[in-house]
C-alpha cells in the first residue's frame, strides 16, 4: 500500500463512521473481468473492488505460473489423478455428501485421498451416478498439513490476510482449503465465515457462481424466517413459502474458467455448481477493509445465542460466560478469541513499525507483503474497532484480569500509533 492509497482508504472509513456494515445493494449488471496482470495495480483492486466491497474475477493471466496449473492437469484440461495419488494419495481428506441436506450444509465423512479418487473414478465411469451419492472434498487444509510449496503463489491483491497470519502464528490451523470434485458437485447457498473475504483460483474445470448482494438474503427467507439450501429450487417460486421473494433483485451470475480467479467480497451470500470435473483453491481472509463486518457478524451470532437460552437467564450460574462458550462452538471464535486475534496482528503492525520496515520488505508470514503505510493503516482500523469491542457490555463481562496487555492499555498503544502516523 503507498500513501495515496492509505490516504483514500482513511477517507473512506471516515464517511463510514458510525454506520453499520453497508447493507445497500449496489446496482450491477455484471461482474468485472480483469483481463492483464501488467496493467492492474494493488491500488487498483483496494479502490476498486476491496474497499467497496464488490466481485471480480481475474483472467487465467494472473495464475499461470502456477505449479498446480502445470502438475495438478492433465494436458487435455482434466484432473491429473495419477500425480495426486503419487504426491498426496494417504492424505485423509474431508468429503461432503452433496446430495444429502444436513440443515443448510451436507454432512461429510473422511477418507483417503485414494479412496476419493477411486470414487471419483467409479462416478465418472457411471454416467456421473453412483449408489454413494455425489462426493465433493472440501476444505482440505493442504497448507496446514502437508507442504504446499509449489502448488500456487499468494496473489499481492490478497496478501493482507490478518485470518491466516493470525493462525499462522498460533501455528494451529488456517484458512486455505483445496476443493475438488466430479461436474455436478455443489456448494449450498451461504455467506462466508466470519463475513471474511474469500478468493477462488480454478485449477481446472469450470464453475458456476450465483451472487446476491449484502442485505438481499434476507428478501429469500422462507415464512419461518430460515435462509435457503439451493437458490435454484422452485420452491423459491412458491410466494406462500418465500413471501419476501419478489423484494430480491436476480443474483449476479458468473461463469469461471480453468485458471480464473474470483474475488468474493464480504457479505456476499452465493452458491457455486462445478460444471467440469473441478479443482479449486481457496483461502478465506480478513483485514481492515472487512473487519468491521466481522466484529458486527460476532455480535449478531452472540445475540442469536443469548436468545436462545434467554430462559436460562436466571437460573443458570454464569449464563453471560455459558453463551461465549456456546458462541465459540458454533461460530469457531468468541469475544475473548477475538480480542487476541486483533491483539496478535496489532503488536505485529506496531513492531513493524518501530523496526522502520521498508515499504517493499516482506513481514513474516507466509508471502505476507507489509510495508509501513500498509502497517499505519491496520492500526487504525483495528483502533475503531478495538475502540467498539472494549465498550461493549458483553465484553465488558469476559475476565480480562490475566490478558496482557489489558485490553485498555492496547487501545491507548494504538490510538498514540494513530496520532504518531498521520504524518507517515
Amino acid at each position: 500500500m503507498d500513501r495515496e492509497a492509505r490516504v483514500f482508504a482513511e477517507s473512506h472509513f471516515r464517511g463510514l463512521e458510525g454506520c453499520l456494515p453497508r447493507r445497500v445493494c449496489p446496482k450491477l449488471d455484471r461482474v468485472d473481468f480483469i483481463e492483464k496482470p501488467d496493467s492492474f495495480s494493488y491500488a487498483d483492486f483496494f479502490k476498486g473492488y476491496l474497499l467497496p466491497n464488490l466481485p471480480c474475477v481475474f483472467s487465467s493471466a494472473f495464475t499461470e505460473g502456477w505449479g498446480s496449473r502445470r502438475l495438478w492437469v492433465t494436458p487435455s484440461g482434466k484432473p491429473n489423478f495419477d500425480y495426486l495419488l503419487q504426491n498426496y494419495g494417504d492424505v485423509v481428506v474431508p468429503v461432503a455428501n452433496c446430495g444429502v441436506r444436513e440443515y443448510n450444509s451436507n454432512p461429510k465423512e473422511h477418507m483417503t485421498l485414494r479412496d476419493y479418487i477411486s470414487y471419483w473414478k467409479e462416478y465418472i465411469q457411471g454416467n456421473y451416478s453412483s449408489s454413494r451419492g455425489c462426493l465433493y472434498l472440501k476444505d482440505w487444509h493442504l497448507c496446514r498439513d502437508s507442504s504446499a510449496e509449489g502448488v500456487f503463489t499468494l496473489p499481492i491483491y490478497f496478501s493482507s490476510d490478518w485470518l491466516n497470519e493470525y493462525w499462522d502464528a498460533l501455528d494451529v490451523d488456517d484458512y486455505r482449503f483445496i476443493y475438488m470434485g466430479p461436474t455436478g458437485t455443489w456448494s449450498p447457498f451461504h455467506a462466508d465465515i466470519f463475513r471474511s473475504f474469500s478468493w477462488s483460483v480454478n485449477i481446472c474445470g469450470r464453475k458456476k457462481w450465483f451472487f446476491f448482494p449484502p442485505g438481499q438474503e434476507e428478501a429469500l427467507r422462507d415464512c419461518h424466517g430460515s435462509l435457503p439450501y439451493d437458490v435454484t429450487s422452485p420452491t423459491l417460486l412458491d410466494s406462500r413459502l418465500h413471501p419476501m421473494r419478489d423484494h430480491c433483485i436476480p443474483p449476479l451470475e458468473v461463469t469461471q474458467e480453468a485458471g480464473e480467479m474470483v474475488f468474493v467480497p464480504s457479505g456476499w451470500h452465493h452458491q457455486v455448481h462445478n460444471l467440469e470435473d473441478t479443482i479449486s483453491i481457496n483461502h478465506n481472509w480478513v483485514n481492515g477493509c472487512n473487519l468491521a463486518n466481522m466484529w458486527h457478524f460476532l455480535q449478531q451470532e452472540l445475540c442469536a445465542v443469548q436468545q436462545e437460552i434467554i430462559e436460562w437467564r436466571d437460573s443458570m450460574p454464569d449464563w453471560h460466560h455459558h453463551c461465549q462458550v456456546i458462541m465459540k462452538s458454533c461460530s469457531g471464535i468468541n469475544f475473548e478469541e477475538f480480542y487476541h486475534f486483533l491483539k496478535v496482528v496489532a503488536e505485529r503492525r506496531l513492531l513493524l513499525l518501530a523496526n522502520g520496515m521498508g515499504p517493499g520488505e516482506v513481514e513474516g508470514g507466509k508471502g505476507t507483503r507489509l510495508g509501513p503505510q500498509q502497517a499505519a493503516f491496520d492500526i487504525g482500523r483495528i483502533a475503531e474497532v478495538l475502540e467498539s469491542v472494549v465498550a461493549h457490555p458483553d465484553f465488558q463481562r469476559v475476565d480480562t484480569s490475566a490478558f496482557s496487555p489489558r485490553p485498555e492499555e492496547l487501545l491507548q498503544q494504538l490510538e498514540e500509533a494513530v496520532a504518531a502516523t498521520t504524518s507517515l
